[in-house]
């Protein structure tokens, strides 16, 4: 179910381009085939986040091989590396870019090397994030990418996104190895370091829908090297033929994240501070940063309900009225930008394998109230209620068994496909 309230103000075209890129956007051709002017817009994304205590992965004198999938099509490209949560320089020998074949392997003629600055290698400060050159390379719709790094010196990837669901690549022979058509794997890793996001040019009549929240966005439930977590299905919906206007669907998920509080560090926790910084404190950064957004669909909400008492402190315990004042600070801050916010209701938990006391009647009743504001305050400028979608008719506290991951809180691929399927393309102006 969707709904568009009619108060919503016409939105203008929003496009933020990075400044350390700026004297190189003229690269490539300014308009496409049909005269159209084109812009950067984000292809794909991955919200940073401090790495899982117990996982560090280390590199040395190595290249990783990192593949990513694309929504909107167009070129040319340009990366976003981040060191976000970094506490030293982070070292890049050499960077390169191609279209994937099978596995880690690359097609030899699309591979390209990726200068910043016009310089092969670069360095990242610790708490920062950069963005290379253009690229000049065409990036079909759907397709996927390899990104290779090769990091000479130590480097623990502190700065990373947990659950890739996609495997990565680590060298068996020593050295840059970034323009290897045949990979040689050494071992394999299930995260994306460094990696924040890859744009294309595009036609300005397109533009980024960011799809912000918890593990519902991230794809947990999902089967992995699918592509099938919400966004990924979004992104095909909207750029599967040559008809459609094409959107960047870029995915701003993050497992475990919170609305109002970032990772919990009491009691003990094995998350560290993996969680990620809260809702409010990342968004400016992971939805209105993005390159081209003119769209949030925000969906998070339930780890601020469930968590305490489970996997945070009972004293982190929210009422309704805590999170209908942190969604009325997401939506003026997309406001101020010019962008449109979609709000989505929280889906049913009842039974959540998640720790003993994720849930509770209690909870069930701050969910049942914040969805009721969700539907009908009015405030965000479109609804998708996932709620109605995910929901078991017999038993509403509960996700609907075909829809179920198995741990009675994530979707699985039916229900991502669902979700998807109750946000027409109409919606962002699709055709």
């Amino acid at each position: 179910m969707f709904v568009w309230p009619s108060r919503s103000p016409a939105l203008a075209p929003f496009f933020l381009v990075a400044v350390l890129a700026f004297a190189f956007t003229n690269i490539g051709a300014a308009r496409d085939m049909e005269g159209r002017d084109n812009a950067w817009i984000g292809t794909w994304a991955a919200a940073p986040q401090p790495f899982m205590p117990g996982s560090l992965e280390t590199f040395r004198n190595q290249t990783v091989r990192l593949i990513v999938h694309s929504s909107v099509g167009g070129g040319p490209l340009r990366l976003r590396i981040s060191n976000t949560y970094g506490g030293r320089l982070l070292t890049l020998g050499k960077v390169d870019v191609a279209l994937r074949t099978t596995g880690a392997d690359i097609e030899a003629a699309s591979a390209r090397v990726v200068t910043f600055r016009g310089r092969r290698s670069a360095t990242v400060p610790a708490g920062s994030m950069i963005v290379s050159d253009p690229v000049l390379l065409q990036v079909p719709a759907l397709a996927d990418l390899a990104v290779s790094f090769y990091l000479p010196r130590e480097t623990p990837a502190t700065t990373s996104h947990f659950l890739a669901l996609q495997t990565g690549y680590v060298s068996s022979v020593a050295g840059d190895r970034t323009g290897d058509a045949t990979f040689n794997v050494g071992r394999t890793i299930n995260s994306w370091p460094f990696l924040a996001g890859v744009e294309v040019k595009a036609p300005t009549a397109a533009g980024a829908i960011v799809v912000f929240g918890d593990s519902t966005v991230d794809g947990d439930g999902s089967t992995a090297e699918a592509n099938r977590r919400w966004p990924d299905v979004l992104a095909q919906s909207l750029n599967r033929d040559a008809g459609s206007r094409g959107f960047g669907v870029l995915n701003a998920g993050i497992i475990g994240n919170r609305l109002l509080r970032g990772s919990p560090r009491e009691p003990p926790s094995e998350f560290g501070d993996a969680l990620g910084e809260s809702g409010i404190a990342r968004f400016e950064r992971d939805a209105l940063g993005s390159s081209g957004t003119r769209f949030v669909v925000l969906r998070l909400g339930t780890n601020d309900i469930g968590f305490p008492g489970a996997l945070a402190p009972a004293t982190d315990i929210v009422g309704v009225a805590d999170l209908i004042a942190g969604y009325r600070k997401l939506i003026a801050k997309a406001h101020r930008r010019g962008v449109r916010i979609v709000g989505t209701t929280l889906g049913p938990f009842e039974g959540a394998i998640a720790g003993p006391g994720y849930y509770s009647s209690e909870k069930e009743a701050v969910r049942q109230e914040v969805n009721a504001w969700i539907r009908n305050g009015g405030e965000f400028d479109g609804v998708v209620d996932l709620d109605l979608v995910l929901r078991d008719p017999e038993h509403p506290a509960r996700l609907l068994p075909a829809f179920d991951s198995g741990d009675h809180l994530h979707p699985n691929d039916a229900g991502y496909a669902a979700s998807v399927a109750a946000v027409p393309p109409t919606m962002f102006g699709a055709r």
